[in-house]
């Protein structure tokens, strides 16, 4: 009796263990973006970062940035010593004007579990980032917190969404999609609110949709502080009765993606390019 109880005990324990560790089943989320979906055993805080191969927990992905505005002036984001609405008070300044107080970097790190985001969201389903937006003179201004998705199926990407960086929600997102090849297109859609308006580049009432169109228009071998690298480039355009918004995104298959060339709702330019990849020692 003792050995068949024993035997029952580890078939259940070695079933749950299975559950566990099988392969996710894939569906849409309400951003209709491929997720996995895990079997209800799973309970795992990090089931959506486990097969990741590129935002890894422990990564980080440090960005220089450049910002022009409509008229191609090159500014940079300065922190402000006062709270505003958000939280986080900021200024556009010359680029060529030295200041301890200007953004330099933004920060991309891979965190691990689930939280904050589980504790209101229980069904979320993104592997967890935070945005860390570094000052010349040292120390963060602010950072922010949100998501990636990375599975088989698709890959898709959360930019900084803080101060200046706020216009990118007007913009397409990163995103690719799997089988990748050069001529592959696909189509994505977002719902966005007036809370992101902005009187530095645009006001509106209400909700808007951007309807957008992604294409991969070639292959182009980029050359910067990490290496030469190979890269697909996807050309996007979002539209909404706003207007248009454009991006360019360089995406390589080991780190990600390397370039993010943006084109926004007032005609500034604002690009991300990737300077740095580091792993973080474990906690």
């Amino acid at each position: 009796m003792t050995s068949k109880l024993l035997s029952a005990s580890l078939c259940l324990s070695s079933f749950v263990c299975h559950a566990q560790r099988a392969a996710p089943q894939f569906t849409l989320d309400d951003m209709a973006i491929t997720v996995e979906k895990f079997d209800s055993l799973n309970k795992d805080q990090n089931r959506y970062n486990q097969d990741n191969e590129i935002y890894t927990v422990g990564k980080r992905f440090t960005f220089s940035y450049a910002y022009r505005d409509p008229a191609g002036r090159p500014l940079q984001l300065v922190k402000v010593d006062t709270v505003s609405q958000n939280g986080a008070a900021w200024r556009l300044v010359p680029a060529e004007q030295r200041t301890d107080q200007a953004v330099s970097h933004v920060i991309l790190s891979v965190v691990p579990g689930l939280s904050p985001f589980i504790e209101v969201f229980p069904d979320y389903n993104q592997t967890v980032i935070r945005y860390d937006f570094n000052l010349v003179g040292g120390g963060s201004w602010t950072n922010e917190m949100t998501g990636v998705i990375e599975n088989q199926k698709n890959l898709w990407l959360h930019p900084p969404r803080t101060g200046l960086f706020s216009i990118l929600e007007l913009d397409p997102f990163p995103y690719i999609k799997q089988p990748l090849h050069v001529g592959a297109s696909w189509t994505w859609k977002l719902a966005f609110g007036d809370h992101w308006a902005d009187k530095r580049w645009l006001v509106w009432k209400g909700k808007n949709e951007n309807t957008i169109q992604y294409k991969v228009i070639g292959k182009k071998l980029l050359k910067n502080s990490i290496g030469a690298l190979t890269c697909y480039v996807v050309e996007s355009e979002a539209t909404s009765a706003l207007g248009s918004t454009k991006l360019v995104a360089y995406y390589n298959e080991k780190v990600g993606f390397v370039k993010l060339a943006y084109t926004n709702i007032d005609k500034s330019s604002l690009t991300l390019e990737l300077q740095r990849v580091e792993q973080t020692p474990a906690k």
